[in-house]
């Protein structure tokens, strides 16, 4: 690979665009593509099957050809509410796996670059700290605080926002008074029905790097079914 197509892999990887690598494994040949960009000559005649890998999320070689195709993508936003013990368990499990991390807690205290270095950390209420990042589709909230004032505005603004997941720490008890606050702030069962409390999958786990192992599997879970 020649030392002008790696320097153009690490800044557009940097951008956190997706894009894909193109190789001719017969050749060596190689190039970036991405979304509705021209691509070079040598590979055009498989652009559609190209896109459909790019698409798909999916690496591997075209069917009959020499033609391998790896994709990177778009890393999906997860937001923490509640700088927590647990927080930093879950920060931990998911730090590699292609999420752009942030963590509000407007509790100094807990939200510091010492107990979460090289995190985005906000010290900031929710409502503040959310119009300081890009919300949408492919984002997910995690609160943790146990606390409503601190959770319940977060937990709102990504009902919102259409998070495509939600996750809440707390018992069941905790989490059905929390729907009874949703429905009086005029949210639809439907829409509170989206929220995973209690928080993570079942693995019976008690001690904090436990339950945020549950929360990072059903984050990970989540996101393949969104694939």
């Amino acid at each position: 690979m020649k030392k002008e197509l790696l320097k153009e892999i690490i800044e557009t990887k940097n951008s956190k665009k997706e894009f894909a690598i193109i190789t001719n494994i017969n050749t060596g040949e190689n190039c970036i593509y991405k979304k509705n960009k021209q691509l070079n000559k040598s590979f055009d005649a498989y652009k559609e099957k190209i896109d459909f890998y790019l698409n798909t999320k999916k690496n591997g070689t075209i069917e009959e050809s020499n033609i391998f195709i790896e994709t990177f993508s778009e890393p999906k936003t997860v937001i923490i509410v509640g700088a927590v013990h647990i927080a930093q368990y879950l920060v931990n499990f998911i730090k590699d796996l292609n999420f752009e991390i942030f963590i509000i807690d407007p509790r100094s205290y807990f939200a510091s670059k010492e107990r979460f270095p090289n995190i985005n950390v906000i010290n900031k209420w929710p409502k503040e700290s959310f119009s300081e990042i890009k919300c949408d589709k492919s984002s997910a909230l995690i609160t943790l605080s146990h606390n409503p004032k601190i959770d319940d505005p977060a937990i709102q603004l990504a009902l919102e926002n259409k998070f495509f997941y939600i996750g809440a720490l707390g018992s069941k008890k905790t989490h059905a008074s929390r729907c009874l606050r949703l429905k009086a702030a005029n949210f639809l069962g439907e829409e509170i029905n989206k929220i995973h409390g209690p928080i993570g999958i079942k693995i019976g786990g008690k001690s904090a790097p436990e339950i945020a192992l549950s929360i990072a599997a059903q984050l990970i879970a989540e996101v393949n079914k969104k694939q």
